[in-house]
């Protein structure tokens, strides 16, 4: 039986469903009961993710747990004391949820975290699981603390700890930057990027999911922390003519100096979205397939291929 928390968001419902397709036993941790699931899929509800949540029911019987659950990156936080709620699900949460998996007798446990633990952005050398790690916001310190708290209780159970850092996943019924920037070439805008002179690693949702899939039995992945990307690392303005592709339609470039897309950023408070744009982070992932044996089987054409029929759908 594999338990996956956060099965009702953007990976888990597509890894539920994949798992099950494959003969899997799943069983799907939720909030609500209000929070609908495949047929084929236990569901068992829980108060909540924080120090004092009580797994042993949703536990029984699970030989692998998923955790996909956490209080993600929010661009307009509310919270007076961000870092202290991130603590309490991503950190305190998780740690408690490891600790009842291994007295319970979890063979292993799969912790997705980010590449927000490494950083914001890279300049010449590519992030690895090599590269000291800063993180530069509560929501990468969280993940960090997160993982060395798992770490921990390795150390001193049988349990194994697998930890996947992804960047940005891109899939059926993306939301966030990836979605905008969709919509502004579905609508033939032009965007200002020509000039840009970046390098981004990203992860298809299909690959993701049968990376994760991939990490359930294969006995390398124990005790392993593992960078992930399709591989495919592309300028932001390569992945507008991609996306355009996809949309079957042109993609309008600016030959806009990046200086003076810069200067706009700072003019208008969209520093932190131009930077995202226009930065590059590029993550090592080659002990992927060194090391685990895995391949990315999607390309981002075949990706991004979903992503706008499934886009196409919802407009």
């Amino acid at each position: 039986m594999i338990l996956i928390t956060g099965i009702t968001g953007f990976v888990g419902q597509q890894l539920s469903c994949e798992l099950v397709r494959r003969g899997r036993e799943v069983r799907g941790a939720r909030r609500s009961c209000f929070s609908a699931v495949p047929d084929e899929i236990e569901p068992v509800l829980v108060s909540s993710l924080g120090p004092n949540t009580d797994w042993a029911t949703a536990l029984s019987g699970v030989d692998t747990v998923i955790h996909l659950a956490a209080r993600v990156h929010l661009m307009n936080e509310t919270e007076a004391n961000p870092l202290d709620e991130f603590r309490k699900v991503n950190v305190e949460g998780s740690k408690k949820l490891a600790q009842q998996a291994a007295q319970l007798g979890v063979r292993r446990f799969i912790f997705i975290s980010s590449i927000k633990v490494n950083g914001e952005f890279t300049v010449s050398t590519p992030f690895s699981d090599d590269v000291e790690v800063s993180p530069l916001d509560a929501y990468g310190l969280s993940k960090w603390e997160a993982e060395e708290a798992l770490r921990k209780i390795a150390q001193v159970s049988r349990m194994e700890v697998v930890i996947l850092r992804p960047p940005l996943i891109y899939g059926p019924g993306v939301k966030a930057n990836l979605h905008k920037l969709i919509q502004v070439i579905d609508k033939g805008l032009p965007l200002p990027l020509m000039c840009v002179r970046n390098s981004r690693s990203l992860i298809g949702l299909s690959n993701f999911v049968d990376l994760i899939i991939h990490c359930v039995d294969a006995p390398q992945a124990a005790g392993k922390t593992f960078m992930v990307s399709d591989g495919d690392d592309v300028s932001t303005p390569e992945l507008v003519r991609r996306i355009a592709i996809a949309l079957n339609k042109k993609a309008l470039l600016l030959p806009i100096p990046q200086f003076l897309i810069n200067v706009a950023a700072l003019c208008t408070g969209k520093r932190a979205q131009i930077q995202r744009l226009c930065s590059s982070l590029q993550v090592d992932s080659s002990k992927l397939k060194s090391e685990l044996g895995w391949h990315a089987p999607y390309s981002m054409a075949e990706e991004l291929e979903r992503v706008i029929t499934a886009y196409r759908k919802s407009n």
